[in-house]
């Protein structure tokens, strides 16, 4: 009996071990692992009935556990690959800015190069800052700086082919429109690219936009019809009229803002619209300065320009009252 009752012990002790031989039961070590709550406090032996089969247990068990990390981390798995997934669906790979992004960019900078003033363009200003962003975003900010630095210098290079065609009574007038032009296209082109240039022009190249690409007008155009255009300039200046004023003003302060040492090459020329360029005026050289005035009204009423009615005036006095006024006057820029 003693033997029976032993083996007995033994049997509901068994039970309560594992396949692990750990005891669940009086040793601890399930309440230790798996918490207070999920086990009952050890105690006498209860008889087995439909609640206490072990169905209590058995979702406890480590394979259930396991189990259910298992599905939790399929599931995180899932979501994690839906994001990356999803995030790969957005990435602009370099076949894609070039077949894609970069035509749609390159086709909105020729209708700018090529706009005349007050010209209408048919292009999403809102569309073409979009892609600047998204190529910048995804790390194509040196590609792009590439292809517009190569697409504006082959533009100048077809208007300076232009200009050396040009004959010389049309030389100025086509300089200024090309002038004008490129001018007037830079408005828009730094504003649509202002997100390159603030996060790669600027920061890894410390430089601006505007400033590169008003070098590459310098370069491609200027400086190859600067020795030809000056003479043009200044022979226009000794013929009143022969350009009109806003034309010669547009392309002397257009040349000053290109290359300001370009002054040195006409001062005279430079000085009618650009302050400041000449020595202040000094007392001694008021009498040279009346007499260049008296040359000039000469010189106008020769090639027809007259005053108007001049009989209220008396002889002899029209050059010098004429010639002093215009001193002051003149004094006033200088």
């Amino acid at each position: 009996m003693e033997e029976e009752s032993m083996e007995e012990e033994g049997g509901g002790e068994a039970m309560m071990d594992d396949q692990n031989h750990n005891n669940w039961g009086a040793g601890g070590y399930g309440r230790h692992l798996l918490g207070e709550r999920l086990l009952p406090p050890a105690g006498p032996a209860r008889p087995a009935g439909p609640e206490h089969n072990g169905a209590g247990l058995r979702g406890c068990e480590p394979g259930a556990a396991a189990g259910r990390a298992g599905a939790a981390g399929a599931i995180a798995a899932i979501n994690i690959s839906a994001s990356t997934s999803k995030f790969l669906m957005n990435v602009i790979t370099i076949e894609d800015y070039k077949s894609t992004y970069w035509p749609k960019l390159d086709s909105a900078i020729d209708q700018l190069l090529t706009q005349s003033p007050g010209d209408y363009i048919p292009i999403s200003y809102e569309q073409i800052y979009s892609c600047v962003y998204k190529c910048v975003c995804q790390q194509h900010s040196e590609q792009m700086y590439s292809d517009l630095i190569k697409k504006i210098t082959n533009h100048l290079e077809r208007v300076s082919k232009e200009l050396q065609a040009s004959p010389p009574d049309l030389y100025i007038e086509r300089f200024n429109v090309a002038l004008g032009q490129y001018m007037g296209a830079l408005q828009s082109i730094v504003p649509l690219f202002i997100y390159m240039n603030k996060f790669y022009i600027e920061t890894k190249l410390n430089r601006d936009l505007k400033d590169d690409l008003i070098k590459l007008f310098t370069e491609h155009v200027a400086e190859k019809h600067i020795y030809n255009l000056m003479p043009l300039l200044l022979e226009a200046q000794s013929t009143p009229f022969q350009i009109t004023p806003s034309t010669m003003a547009n392309i002397v302060k257009g040349l000053y803002t290109l290359r300001p040492e370009w002054v040195q090459m006409a001062p005279a020329l430079f000085s009618k619209f650009i302050p400041n360029i000449l020595p202040p005026a000094v007392e001694s050289e008021l009498q040279e300065y009346a007499a260049q005035d008296q040359k000039l009204q000469r010189e106008l009423i020769q090639n027809g320009f007259t005053r108007g009615d001049q009989s209220r005036k008396r002889a002899g006095e029209e050059l010098t009252y004429n010639g002093s006024s215009a001193c002051a006057s003149s004094r006033g820029y200088r």
